[in-house]
């Protein structure tokens, strides 16, 4: 067989709406991405929904809706894609990079709670949604969550939800709990408009800059001024913003795409419930550890460690799994690891015991809609051949 890491499942009303995008003439940020925008909305419970060109927009303009400037501490996990300490160096903030639980490869209020006392003078925390399973936000008894931690120190909370949707916390959709979301529709995430992100808010003031911000800083999108009845062309810059607006083309297959939104997230937890069932008697593989309700994870990547009970090294495992034909990733190299970031902040292994554990044993199996149940049997035998 022949396994692909991710397949895109377009198989809805896609072309449809790409159809009627080209047949309108309007082809960029129009009357689809609003559609978008106010549907995506309604399903995450938020005020506003904004859709952008990729996830790291959506990061960037968060930051600037929450005035980070030079020098600014930002919390960030190490244990998370480049993206999400990138936007930080934007402002020549400084990111204060932390570990992350071994078990779920998630922040914790414990974690962000010694961070706190460390460096009080904070003003941001990104806090990543790893796999599709939310951080713990709210709190519970006795034990403050991250949100009630933050706020308490006065930290503004920007949720990077690249891999939460449609994720829950607590039946709280992730997108209507922390100051401001994000999050990604690249070609292999739960959703996709190919490229494109967006960011959700219940506050007017950060939805009105962020919306000013993300086309070049002027105070009326085109669409409006074209549309407008008489038209008004006049408009003002009023800040220098960037172009990081989405397009009808890209919000058509969107929309397409929220129409099957839960038939695809219960496709993959089908799957995942078959991994976590076939592979949990092998000793040498640690399984992810889900802590909230199945239902309430969107299951975006299956991540599986091999532990130091194996006989193997993990590069010998991926060999195997590339012969086989089976396709796989790798969920992270943690960015203390990486050139940049060691070099720049001066960061050392030691700091990270737990995010060094998941690294040094950690790969991602295939978990789409269009994963068949031979394809999911065949991974699952040959994994049991070489493994147990």
């Amino acid at each position: 067989m022949k396994i692909p890491f991710s397949k895109i499942d377009c198989s809805g009303k896609e072309l449809d709406y790409i159809k009627e995008v080209i047949d309108s003439g309007w082809l960029t940020y129009g009357g689809k991405s609003k559609e978008f925008e106010d549907i995506f909305s309604r399903i995450v419970d938020a005020k506003h929904a904004m859709a952008v060109n990729s996830c790291t927009a959506a990061l960037h303009l968060a930051l600037d809706a929450l005035g980070i400037k030079s020098g600014d501490k930002v919390f960030v996990p190490t244990w998370t894609f480049t993206a999400s300490a990138e936007v930080i160096s934007y402002f020549d903030a400084v990111p204060i990079f932390l570990d992350v639980d071994y078990s779920t490869g998630l922040l914790t209020p414990e974690i962000i709670q010694k961070a706190i006392i460390d460096h009080p003078d904070t003003k941001a925390i990104i806090v990543v949604h790893y796999a599709g399973q939310s951080a713990q936000m709210f709190s519970d008894n006795n034990d403050k969550g991250i949100l009630d931690l933050c706020n308490s120190a006065g930290i503004r909370i920007i949720e990077d939800a690249a891999h939460a949707f449609p994720t829950k916390c607590d039946n709280h959709f992730i997108g209507s709990i922390g100051d401001i979301t994000c999050f990604s529709f690249y070609a292999n995430k739960t959703i996709t408009t190919g490229e494109g992100g967006m960011v959700t808010t219940q506050n007017d003031e950060i939805a009105d800059r962020i919306k000013t911000m993300r086309l070049h800083g002027i105070n009326k999108d085109a669409w409006n001024r074209y549309t407008s009845s008489p038209q008004s062309w006049e408009y003002d810059i009023v800040d220098a913003g960037f172009k990081y607006n989405t397009t009808d083309l890209s919000s058509a297959i969107g929309l397409a795409q929220l129409e099957r939104y839960q038939e695809m997230r219960d496709l993959r937890q089908e799957i995942a419930e078959f991994y976590l069932d076939n592979l949990k008697d092998i000793k040498c593989l640690d399984l992810p550890k889900i802590e909230v309700p199945l239902e309430n994870h969107s299951w975006h990547i299956f991540n599986l460690v091999l532990n130091d009970k194996a006989k193997i090294k993990r590069e010998e495992l991926l060999h195997y799994l590339q012969e086989k034909g089976i396709g796989f990733s790798v969920h992270y190299k943690p960015l203390h690891r990486m050139t940049y970031y060691r070099k720049t902040f001066g960061l050392s292994n030691d700091n990270f015991p737990n995010a060094e554990r998941l690294w040094k044993g950690c790969f991602s199996l295939p978990i789409y809609p269009l994963l068949t149940i031979d394809e999911r049997q065949y991974i699952i035998k040959s994994l049991r051949e070489f493994l147990v």
